[in-house]
């Protein structure tokens, strides 16, 4: 490793020995990927204490910082998480393999066989904050889809992130893939994430994952491709054929469960005709668990609500706090959502059919639910073992990203003998 006084070269050190391990990377048998993934599996269980020690010295530092409850809970490693982040390696490893698959073929009539076969992007950078599952998240997706990977952790995550990270390494170790195939930037200091942005030669797309703060400064600095992965700006619109338990347990769970991940509700919309039903009922239930409810005119007659102001239309506030407003119907909630959304993740509680396939049309957003917590906008929940963030953009990539969808394609082209005339 180059001197970390020396940014700049330190980074270049970094993308040139991810670049030579992509190339050895990009045709690694599916069971030698397989074998890492185990292998970093069970170095992390094994190296357990040695995580949660680490975690402890971010948690002092994240106090110290001031950080919120919700971006503590978002830090903070537990037992049960870490068994949850080897439980994700176990399941990135048994997927299948995306990379040799074919995806589409077809023959020309000039003789011409083709196949559209899916090959590794080559290096992904990540950059991301608090949470330190996503370094075992990412690894584990990039090197199941044959890519290097630099993973640059927020500062808060700094010692959790180097902990689970040595793991990922024992497990390339024991499979004989090159160590530089996960690569962890050692240095808090932001001059490497600059560094990063513009490493053209090495890197060929960048993944932030986090705020609204730091997916704004990678679009404005990048020169590298970036997956758009926007802040969770998500709306659970009660529509007036909602069922009144189930649209309670969903709002809950949406809202509660986690208050400080990209899937938690931020913005309740409300049909106008079951404001003094359900809406009272669930209004009153959030602020019961806790939660500061900003309303609207209409539904500050409501005990208990704090008056809304038009900055917490379209707000990520990751905390416990959630924005709500009456509609007079469906497509005024579509018609919000379209003002206000990141088109990450937004839901419709209703019986009616019709309804629902309005919504679900006329919402552009990267996932759209009838009748289920938002919480469940989530890579594993959709039976891809983890996920390196949800895309909000359309080119590529859209929703989860998987091992799959780290992936490109070229097409092999075979024939015997075939000319053109």
């Amino acid at each position: 490793m180059k001197d970390m006084t020396d940014i700049p070269e330190m980074m270049r050190d970094i993308g040139q020995r991810a670049r030579a391990a992509a190339t050895e990377l990009a045709f690694a048998s599916g069971e030698r990927k397989h074998a890492a993934l185990i292998g970093a599996a069970d170095a992390v269980w094994k190296n357990r204490e040695t995580i949660i020690k680490a975690n402890a010295q971010d948690l002092e530092f994240g106090r110290e910082k001031g950080l919120s409850e919700a971006m503590m809970d978002r830090l903070l490693l537990t037992e049960d998480r870490v068994r949850g982040i080897v439980d994700s390696l176990r399941a990135v490893a048994e997927q299948a393999d995306p990379v040799g698959a074919v995806m589409a073929e077809w023959d020309r009539p000039t003789g011409l066989h083709i196949q559209r076969v899916r090959t590794p992007i080559g290096v992904i950078g990540v950059i991301y904050e608090s949470r330190p599952n996503v370094t075992a998240d990412a690894g584990a997706l990039c090197l199941k889809a044959g890519n290097a990977v630099i993973l640059r952790g927020g500062s808060e995550s700094f010692h959790s992130s180097k902990a689970i990270y040595a793991c990922l390494v024992e497990g390339l170790k024991s499979a004989n893939l090159p160590e530089d195939a996960i690569q962890l930037v050692p240095t808090r200091d932001r001059a490497a994430v600059s560094e990063l942005l513009t490493m053209t030669d090495y890197v060929d797309v960048i993944v932030p994952r986090g705020g609204k703060g730091l997916v704004g400064l990678v679009q404005r600095e990048a020169r590298v491709p970036v997956f758009a992965h926007l802040e969770g700006i998500v709306h659970i619109y009660v529509d007036k054929d909602a069922d009144p338990v189930k649209s309670l347990n969903v709002i809950l769970n949406a809202k509660t469960r986690r208050t400080g991940i990209c899937g938690a509700a931020e913005c309740l919309l409300i049909h106008r005709d079951v404001v003094d039903t359900i809406g009272q009922g669930v209004i009153r239930s959030l602020i019961n668990a806790g939660i500061e409810v900003r309303a609207d005119e209409t539904l500050r007659a409501i005990d208990g609500t704090t008056e809304a102001t038009e900055a917490d239309w379209g707000c990520e506030y990751l905390d416990r706090i959630i924005a709500a407003r009456v509609v007079e119907d469906v497509d005024e909630a579509i018609a919000h959502i379209r003002d206000h959304s990141s088109h990450h993740t937004d839901c419709i509680l209703t019986e009616d059919d019709a309804t629902a396939a309005r919504f679900i049309e006329r919402v552009d957003s990267a996932i759209v639910m009838r009748n289920a917590s938002t919480q469940f906008a989530d890579g594993g929940e959709f039976g891809m073992g983890a996920e390196i963030g949800i895309a909000t953009g359309k080119l590529h990539a859209r929703g989860p990203v998987g091992a799959e969808q780290l992936t490109s394609f070229k097409y092999v082209v075979t024939g015997d003998g075939a000319t053109r005339s």
